[in-house]
């Protein structure tokens, strides 16, 4: 189960899209996250990214905690491709993105 709102997700996906105008407020968007979240939504952008498979989801988000040594924002806002692997891991989970765009426009 996501530990995460989607539509925080997809907020991040927004920020990170936007580029170096939005860098600072998706930086503290995301340090602002619980643990939980910041471990869910790693675990999600490894799904996207092809490092785990859907149904080993659980697994992701057991190695986000385990090998949690920088800060979750620092490390994800630093990853390539960020708003497209975090979109595509919502998708793989199931969860409608457009749906999520929508409630937030």
């Amino acid at each position: 189960m996501l530990e995460i709102a989607p539509a925080k997700v997809v907020q991040i996906i927004f920020q990170s899209r936007e580029g170096p105008v939005a860098e600072a407020e998706l930086h503290q968007f995301i340090a602002g996250l619980n643990v939980d979240e910041k471990a869910h939504l790693t675990a999600l952008a490894w799904v996207g990214r092809g490092a785990f498979e859907p149904e080993e989801f659980a697994s992701a988000v057991a190695t986000a905690f385990a090998e949690a040594t920088t800060p979750t924002e620092d490390y994800l806002t630093g990853m390539p491709h960020l708003a497209e692997n975090l979109e595509a891991g919502l998708e793989a989970l199931g969860i409608d993105v457009a749906g999520e765009e929508e409630d937030l426009l």
